[in-house]
């Protein structure tokens, strides 16, 4: 069977420049010149005799031919790719994770390498953000975030999360890993010092601390429970809850932290929670992958280990019974907002 097919450099140039929808950043990420990827796509306009793009003064807009051309070629590139990967013999296969800070250095880190060890023909290459993350750019493979879901519900009244997962939900499936569980925490010594914990009221003898990711957090846990930050309140600020903890081991304060983290944070034993229940977030921690991902077989193995690990750590939360263990089996596509 013969194939009329059109340059493959010029399709790659049209796929980058209609997700980014500019030719500049289209270069960027393909290491050419906005000029040579415009050329590339008038070479694609040429072979398919018809406009793909609207070039305006200032941004670029895609005709309605670009936009059913894209839905066709994007699914063949992706079928191409996982082809590709499953071809090609390589012993030593490296995966990019992009993990949450102190997420990483309280749970994932301490066990790598044991996944290293099972697995020596796989090189995990972390990277450690809170920015929503691009799994679009082929430089991340899994990526685990914490935040709502498009399209599902969640209680109004639960504490906010100031993070977005990504900012491009097109094709990411999302599997959930373990709940976001927010609870109070303080240093043994300071609370001698300063009163028991009872009930919630309590905890306004104590300054408060804030975590960056999470600054309304306070205001919404304390409204759930009928009260409100105080006017002269003078909480302190940090940006991560690695530091917030530190801060709050050292007797600065009180701060309301995920369980998930806390249950593994080595100074763990020179802190109380006072036992005053726990309240969830408007949110959870999830894993999210490009659509298809699990085609590659490192990968593959990556997220079923990173599912097990989250399961051992919802037991560890004693939350497994909260968890709807349907969810934790499957991966879903997120719903993309309109």
């Amino acid at each position: 069977m013969s194939y009329r097919l059109p340059p493959l450099l010029a399709l790659r140039a049209f796929e980058a420049s209609t997700r980014h929808l500019s030719f500049t950043k289209a270069g960027e990420e393909l290491h050419l010149t906005q000029g040579a990827i415009s050329r590339q796509i008038r070479l694609l306009e040429s072979f398919l005799g018809q406009k793909l793009f609207v070039r305006l003064t200032r941004k670029i807009e895609m005709t309605p031919a670009g936009v059913e051309y894209f839905r066709s070629i994007r699914q063949a590139l992706d079928i191409i790719s996982m082809a590709t990967h499953r071809a090609v013999r390589d012993p030593h296969r490296v995966v990019t994770l992009d993990v949450l800070p102190t997420l990483a250095t309280c749970w994932l880190m301490p066990r790598l390498a044991q996944f290293t060890e099972a697995h020596r023909d796989i090189e995990v290459r972390l990277i450690s953000s809170i920015d929503p993350v691009n799994l679009h750019s082929e430089k991340v493979d899994v990526a685990i975030r914490v935040g709502k879901v498009p399209g599902q519900r969640y209680d109004r009244r639960a504490p906010r999360i100031d993070l977005d997962m990504t900012e491009n939900w097109k094709d990411v499936y999302v599997e959930p890993l373990f709940p976001d569980v927010l609870v109070p925490v303080v240093s043994a010594d300071l609370m001698d010092a300063v009163g028991p914990i009872n009930e919630p009221a309590d905890l306004l003898q104590y300054r408060l601390i804030n975590t960056a990711s999470r600054r309304h957090a306070w205001p919404d846990w304390l409204a759930l429970h009928g009260l409100r930050v105080p006017d002269d309140a003078n909480p302190l600020d940090f940006g991560h809850f690695i530091i917030t903890l530190q801060a709050v081991k050292d007797g600065k304060g009180v701060a309301l932290v995920p369980k998930a983290v806390l249950e593994n944070y080595e100074g763990r034993d020179e802190l109380v929670v006072p036992p005053l229940g726990e309240v969830s977030s408007a949110g959870a921690y999830h894993l999210l992958m490009r659509e298809g991902a699990q085609e590659d077989g490192a990968v593959r193995v990556l997220r079923d280990w990173l599912a097990q690990e989250a399961s051992r750590l919802r037991y560890q939360m004693n939350e497994v019974g909260e968890v709807d263990e349907r969810d934790q089996d499957t991966v879903v596509a997120a719903e993309v907002p309109a």
